[in-house]
């Protein structure tokens, strides 16, 4: 590795060009990465929802209902009127009234009663709508300017262009803001007034590199637009900070710039690409998901740490060797406290904190693993949301409503309408939209308008448009789900297809849950690999993965004392995302005890570590913490703010754990992670003794 250092630190600004072309570059990439913000895009494509919404596309012009407007004070011709406007909107596939169920023309009082409550009640009309994907932004402003300041407006097209719009700004101040703060403690913790601003300028190169070789996936998810450059800033922070920490250590050593960052570099290889490494594995680990959320964040992280490993040893070194001067001038003293008092401070109290970790470990796990949780989108936006008031008024007139469409192949109409009668047994379906209800099996198929027959009948299959009185997801709406896809197995068994948000939101509840352990598994296992070759060790591996365990445990198990319910989604995502982003806070932690403890006994060791690792991960960690709590706090995107709270807060609890925590962990299996180490070469005061004496 020396020779390697030595060449690329031989043209420092050969090396800083070369990156600056690649940024530019890959600057005018990242504008072109398009974003993808419907959760259910990402489910498997051998799921029975994505195959049925394949097939429906094929059959039918008009997809799946995916938005409810609601608009008070109508009469019915206003209703019908305000229907045509919002059927000529750009992007409108179809809208569905009262008169696709019912002839309005006749007194509603003879008409069923809860098939018109579906669609009108008390001068309030609730029309069902189908908006393309590609017009989802414009569609969603023009209806809402044609239904009135006054309407409702709920669905996944309206909660996806919401979060278009408003994810962008909210990324844009949450990127902000964290630059700031990170400047702010890069201030406090380095001793010269440049040191942050090239420190910042090597991550802002990487994360550039990175957002804009996102062109290659063509598309990315709403998450990894919204957390990864955030999460590349908070997660790669230390392995600049330890260089240049390195460099500074190095030099007192040798006056020799380009020399000290060669040694620098040498020292510090083994503690930044362990770090690199188990993070990109933590992140890797999403890729073995079917969701396929999971992969797209997974891969863009990943990609995100190595570009930030490359640039950590090839172009940050050539920045702080021609800007070595500029450090040197604008020097200043440390602004944070000797950490030498801590490290005495921790010695005294990790046994006792040792004993509270042995005693909180099992019930953090029993308890991380007994949430109740959201699968879908059905709760993104809370109550205090535009889109959260909307949903609670039409739920308060209408109540829950959620529209299915089933496909049955059409050539026999008694089943159809064996079909429709078993369906509406169902107590939970309100309304039923089909060829046998609306137009009557009586009535011959050529009887009928091009226009009408194509609504109700493709090609292949007759399609049935099923309202349900249910939430889009839990346990009555999977319930119902089940019910409904167990009558036309009977009747069409492997014959039908059905669609929805319920049902998308059921295949996504049984994919993501059986992603849970075996991502887990990997994740663990993978990290557990690269320490053990890293510090060829078969004690420290395991000590230091059940400490970031431990800490992910608690940090899941909050929601569930405190009754909270969690979108699983996040739940998933941030287990591997918290044990590769504060495992770098072990290692390094082991990584300079191991070293100590070969020059003096474990309780100087023990202190020594402490205080020379704190400011290292005080600094990482802290930009770990205000970046989740950013994301949690700015956010009113559900799956990324919980996202974003659970990073923040478990980026606390691992920088507690490894500060008062592993010391002891360290202590007491001191004798074991000696025998257990290969060439260990711990300090032993009777060898020194002895070698003094000959």
């Amino acid at each position: 590795m020396r020779s390697f250092y030595r060449f690329t630190t031989a043209w420092p600004r050969l090396v800083i060009a070369l990156f600056a072309v690649l940024a530019l570059f890959s600057a005018l990439c990242w504008t072109r990465v398009s974003v993808n913000y419907n959760v259910t895009d990402y489910l498997p494509d051998d799921t029975p929802s994505t195959l049925a919404i394949d097939k429906l596309g094929e059959e039918f012009t008009g997809g799946i209902p995916n938005m409810r407007v609601m608009v008070r004070n109508v009469t019915l011709s206003q209703a019908l009127e305000l229907k045509e406007q919002i059927k000529a909107v750009p992007g409108v596939e179809s809208v569905t009234w009262l008169d696709d169920a019912v002839d309005v023309l006749e007194p509603l009082e003879f008409q069923d009663t809860d098939t018109v409550e579906t669609y009108y009640k008390d001068g309030v009309a609730l029309f069902t709508v189908t908006v393309a994907d590609d017009y989802r932004l414009t569609a969603v402003d023009a209806i809402r300017e044609i239904a009135g300041d006054d309407a409702a407006m709920t669905g996944d097209a309206v909660s996806t262009a919401l979060a278009t719009t408003g994810t962008v700004s909210e990324v844009r101040l949450i990127t902000i803001v964290a630059v700031l703060f990170v400047l702010f403690v890069l201030t406090l913790t380095t001793t010269s007034w440049a040191e942050p601003f090239i420190v910042l300028l090597g991550i802002g190169v990487a994360t550039v590199l990175n957002g804009g070789t996102n062109l290659i996936f063509g598309e990315i998810s709403f998450v990894t637009n919204a957390a990864g450059s955030v999460l590349q800033l908070a997660c790669t922070l230390d392995y600049s900070v330890f260089l240049i920490q390195r460099f500074s250590e190095c030099l007192e050593e040798n006056s020799n710039p380009r020399e000290a960052m060669v040694e620098a570099l040498c020292r510090s290889t083994m503690s930044i690409m362990s770090s690199g490494l188990t993070t990109v594995i933590g992140f890797l680990a999403l890729v073995f998901m079917r969701f396929g959320l999971g992969p797209d964040l997974g891969t863009a992280l990943a990609k995100g740490i190595a570009i930030s490993l490359v640039t950590v040893f090839i172009f940050s070194p050539s920045l702080i060797l021609v800007t070595y001067k500029l450090m040197q001038k604008s020097a200043h003293r440390l602004f944070m406290p000797s950490f030498e008092g801590f490290g005495r401070f921790i010695y005294r109290v990790m046994i006792p904190m040792l004993c509270v970790f042995a005693v909180i470990m099992v019930p953090s796990f029993l308890a991380s693993n007994s949430n109740s949780y959201y699968y879908g989108s059905a709760h993104i936006y809370g109550s205090d949301t535009q889109y959260g008031q909307d949903t609670e008024a039409i739920e308060s007139v209408f109540g829950k409503s959620d529209t299915w469409v089933a496909m049955v192949p059409k050539d026999d109409i008694a089943r159809q309408s064996e079909l429709s009668a078993a369906l509406h047994e169902i107590p939970e379906v309100t309304s039923i939209l089909s060829y046998v209800d609306t137009v009557g099996p009586e009535i011959p198929m050529e009887y009928l308008d091009e226009n009408t027959l194509s609504l109700l009948v493709g090609e292949n299959y007759s399609r049935f448009v099923i309202t349900v009185d249910s939430d889009a997801e839990g346990g009555a709406a999977f319930a119902t789900v089940e019910r409904v896809r167990g009558v036309l197995e009977n009747i069409y068994p492997g014959e039908y297809y059905l669609a929805g948000d319920g049902v998308s939101t059921y295949d996504l509840m049984d994919t993501i849950t059986a992603d849970t352990v075996k991502v887990n598994l990997i994740a663990i296992g993978a990290v557990f690999v690269v320490l053990l070759f890293s510090f060829k060790s078969l004690s420290l591996p395991i000590i230091l993965v059940l400490s970031i365990e431990t800490a992910i445990w608690i940090n899941m198990a909050i929601p569930y004392f405190r009754d909270t319910t969690v979108f699983y989604i996040s739940y998933l995502i941030v287990s591997s995302i918290q044990l590769g982003a504060t495992v770098d806070y072990a290692i390094l932690f082991a990584d300079r005890y191991m070293e100590f403890r070969r020059q003096m006994p474990k309780r100087e060791a023990v202190i020594k570590t402490v205080s020379a690792v704190t400011l290292s991960v005080s600094t990482s960690g802290s930009a770990i913490i205000v970046v989740g709590l950013l994301l949690g706090f700015v956010s009113h995107h559900g799956i990324i703010s919980q996202l974003g709270f659970f990073l923040g807060i478990g980026g606390l609890l691992s920088l507690m754990i490894v500060l008062f925590v592993l010391p002891g962990f360290l202590y007491v299996c001191d004798g074991l992670v000696r025998r257990s180490t290969l060439h260990a070469n711990f300090h032993n005061p009777k060898e020194v003794t002895a070698h003094e004496e000959k």
